[in-house]
């Protein structure tokens, strides 16, 4: 898990202990489809155990699942071949592409673009709006996809920060460490796992509106 910080390289020790497999996975998005079939869902990890599953295999079962979208962490632009297939390809760029690199990860980016505000593992270090702010525009003057933007992205105050520039805020470590706080001693969900993530979502969400209409009164 090379771009993984603790928080979530523990979930992902959590998943397997509880039997997660590529198979339930999808089996998740299927069971999703059926009560929504509008929302986008993409699925973000690397690529050893799509590789595992096997390509053809995952596209196919994934395309019929209802995936929408992939962000593939450690698989780069030059080795697109490995993936071609009807499902967008979302990119991400980093504090270190510079302008040399951008246009490869632009090239068959797809859907938006996911901008990593920090130059470490998710959950770590703290973003600097005003940084982002510069890369964010840096990115828009080179496409017309929407900018979203992760890693280091915690409190309510962080998402609003970042959505004065950015089309979408991302926030993985912290959601998953309100569902840890909720687990018990098994790892097990209990009655309050729920609203353990759709408060911290309510919050951050607060925040971005926030965002918009300092936007908009501007």
């Amino acid at each position: 898990p090379m771009a993984d910080g603790p928080a979530i390289q523990a979930a992902g020790l959590r998943a397997l202990k509880g039997g997660q497999t590529m198979v339930r996975t999808l089996d998740l998005v299927r069971a999703f489809r059926e009560g929504d079939r509008d929302t986008p869902i993409v699925l973000m990890g690397y690529y050893n155990p799509i590789y595992s599953y096997g390509n053809d295999r995952f596209l196919k079962d994934a395309k019929e699942a209802g995936v929408d979208g992939l962000i593939i962490v450690d698989l780069p632009p030059e080795a697109d071949d490995e993936l071609a297939a009807g499902i967008a390809f979302i990119r991400l760029a980093t504090p270190t592409t510079d302008d040399a690199r951008l246009p490869h990860v632009l090239k068959n980016s797809a859907g938006f673009v996911y901008y990593v505000s920090v130059a470490g593992i998710t959950g770590s270090g703290a973003l600097d709006p005003t940084a982002v702010g510069v890369a964010v525009r840096r990115i828009k003057a080179k496409t017309d996809l929407p900018v979203a933007v992760g890693f280091g992205v915690k409190t309510p105050d962080q998402a609003r920060a970042v959505a004065e520039n950015a089309d979408g805020v991302v926030v993985g470590s912290a959601l998953v460490e309100a569902v840890r706080g909720s687990l018990d001693g098994d790892s097990r969900a209990t009655d309050t796992t729920v609203s353990a993530v759709t408060d911290l979502v309510s919050r951050l969400a607060a925040g971005i509106r926030q965002a918009a209409r300092e936007t908009a009164a501007t």
